[in-house]
């Protein structure tokens, strides 16, 4: 019968408990990731939203309305008209962490809305009040949706992950 040598399974046992450590952080992480994605997406598409401008006599550009733009990190159109200021990218990030994310069959889920309601039609385009002509859409969230697809497509999660399956095979 031949001798194989001696085996440490030491490793082997501290690696499977790493790893199923990390199955208790697994949910954290996809809702983390979950958030950070509604986050950008915000962070694009508030600088994005138009705003409505008008020129003041000494010719510099001022912007009213904004309502639109508020929007985004707002829960009702009423709110939305009642903050000051335009928001921006980092308003739209801070409120992204903050969202609820919602699980169910195996799908991490946070809803990014806007409730103001003439947002779909800014977006999308709508008739003129006399039905005779047509206001091209703005497409600023659909732009944005693209724009968030290649940060992703560009690896944008891949050092967050990478540091996720390191914590789990260095020990979490």
């Amino acid at each position: 019968m031949a001798k194989w040598g001696k085996v440490n399974y030491d490793e082997f046992k501290k690696l499977r408990d790493n790893l199923e450590n990390m199955d208790e952080h697994r949910q954290a992480f996809f809702e983390d990731c979950a958030r950070e994605l509604a986050a950008r997406l915000l962070g694009f598409v508030i600088p994005r939203t138009p705003v409505q401008k008008t020129v003041k006599e000494d010719g510099k550009t001022v912007y009213t309305g904004g309502t639109l733009r508020r929007g985004w990190t707002a829960r009702n159109h009423t709110e939305a008209e009642q903050r000051s200021g335009q928001g921006g990218k980092r308003a739209g990030e801070a409120h992204g962490r903050t969202l609820d994310v919602e699980y169910a069959n195996g799908n991490y889920t946070i809803t990014v809305i806007n409730p103001v309601n003439y947002a779909s039609y800014v977006e999308f385009g709508h008739r003129t009040r006399d039905h005779m002509g047509w206001v091209q859409g703005q497409y600023f969230l659909t732009v944005s949706e693209k724009q968030l697809q290649r940060w992703i497509a560009s690896g944008g999660f891949e050092k967050k992950l990478q540091k996720f399956l390191k914590q789990a095979f260095d020990g979490m």
